[in-house]
């Protein structure tokens, strides 16, 4: 059974820094990228960064470039978002999902999804 399961959200400050982690389990089908998206009510779903899973390479919207990270630790199947320099406008529900398709910060590409983990920034 495929699982990704996210934690490490919560309330931080404006300036302040969160990880968010990702653990995967129950894959038997190869994927192409693991990606971090967000969403807040009655907009679309954002793509924030994404890994590829095959040479590492790292992608990030614009929005969050020079002060989010995106990693992965394969022997613990987990990847990780480190966001820095928080913003109000990165308050979202956070996920982690999975793609057989390709590489791609276009949420329409993946097809595994973890439940979500809120973010919110506020003083």
């Amino acid at each position: 059974q495929v699982q990704l399961v996210e934690s490490g959200g919560g309330l931080v400050q404006p300036g302040g820094s969160l990880r968010l982690s990702c653990a995967l389990s129950g894959f038997t089908l190869d994927y192409y990228a693991i990606g971090w998206f967000r969403q807040v009510p009655g907009k679309e779903r954002e793509g924030v960064s994404c890994i590829s899973t095959s040479v590492g390479s790292t992608y990030y919207a614009d929005s969050v470039k020079g002060r989010f990270t995106i990693s992965r630790d394969k022997a613990k199947n987990t990847v990780y978002l480190q966001m820095n320099s928080l913003k109000p406008d990165d308050t979202a529900v956070y996920y982690c999902a999975t793609s057989t398709y390709g590489v791609g910060l276009d949420h329409r590409g993946y097809d595994y999804w973890g439940q979500g983990t809120q973010v919110t920034v506020s003083s």
